[in-house]
C-alpha cells in the first residue's frame, strides 16, 4: 500500500496486546506510518475502547475512513473471558485490589448457569466508577481515584447471547454478545450480586465487532514489519 491508500482510508484490525490502552495502539501506528511515508501528519483513530487489562479486536481507520468510526462503534460486540467469583474489586476488574471476599460453597453450576437468564434482553446497567464515562464534564475514574463518591447514572443496554463456556472452582468461563456501551466489567459484578455473592472481571478479550473478528486481525509487531519493508 502506498501513501494515498492511508489517506483515503484503511481499515486496519489490530489484536490488542494486554497492558496496552487503545491510544497507544492508535499512537502507534499513526507513528508507524509517518515514518514510513514521511508524513507530519495522517489521522488514525479506533472504533471502540478496550481496557488495558483486555486484549483483542481493535478497529483503527486511516485517513478519510475515520469518518466510519461511529458506524463500527455501534456495531454488536462479542467479547470471551473469565469471571471470578467470591471476590470484588472497586474497578470490578484486576485493576484494583480485592475489597470484600465471599463464601462461594453454596454456588452450584447449575446457579451459574440459570443466573445468565437474568442478563438476556435490554437491561439496565450502572458503568463502573473506575471507567471513562462523563460526568459533570469530568470523566468517572477522576473522581475515583481522589476517592470522591460520584452517583453513576444508569444506562440500557443489551446483551444477545451469555453462554457459560466452563467452570472451574470460582473461575466461570463466559462468551457474551452485546450493543454498544455494554461494560462487561459492570456484568460481572452484576452477575456475583445475582448469585447472592461477590465476582470480578479477571480475563476479557474481545473476539468480534459486527462482522470483523480477531482471527483476521495483525499485531503491532507484524504491522510494524510490514511498513518497514
Amino acid at each position: 500500500m502506498d501513501v494515498e491508500d492511508y489517506k483515503n482510508g484503511q481499515v486496519i484490525l489490530i489484536d490488542k496486546p494486554l497492558d496496552w490502552t487503545s491510544f497507544q495502539v492508535v499512537n502507534k501506528v499513526r507513528w508507524l506510518i509517518k515514518k514510513k511515508f514521511d508524513l507530519k501528519k495522517i489521522k488514525v483513530g479506533h472504533a471502540g475502547t478496550l481496557d488495558p487489562l483486555a486484549t483483542g479486536l481493535l478497529i483503527l481507520c486511516t485517513g478519510k475512513f475515520t469518518k466510519k468510526i461511529e458506524t463500527f462503534q455501534a456495531q454488536e460486540k462479542e467479547y470471551t473471558g473469565t469471571i471470578t467469583l467470591g471476590a470484588t474489586t472497586p474497578s470490578y476488574d484486576l485493576e484494583t485490589e480485592i475489597d470484600e471476599e465471599f463464601d462461594i460453597s453454596d454456588i452450584s453450576k447449575a446457579d451459574i448457569h440459570e443466573a445468565t437468564k437474568q442478563f438476556l434482553g435490554e437491561i439496565k446497567q450502572k458503568p463502573p466508577v473506575f471507567s471513562a464515562v462523563k460526568k459533570d464534564g469530568k470523566r468517572l475514574y477522576e473522581y475515583a481515584r481522589k476517592g470522591k463518591e460520584v452517583e453513576v447514572p444508569t444506562r440500557i443496554v443489551t446483551i444477545s447471547e451469555f453462554e457459560i463456556t466452563d467452570i472451574d472452582g470460582a473461575d466461570v468461563f463466559f462468551r457474551v454478545k452485546c450493543s454498544k456501551g455494554t461494560y462487561i466489567r459492570s456484568l460481572a459484578h452484576d452477575f456475583g450480586k445475582a448469585l447472592n455473592n461477590g465476582a470480578h472481571l479477571s480475563a476479557l478479550r474481545r473476539t468480534k465487532i459486527g462482522d470483523f473478528s480477531v482471527e483476521d486481525a495483525t499485531t503491532i509487531e507484524v504491522l510494524e514489519r510490514e511498513l518497514q519493508r
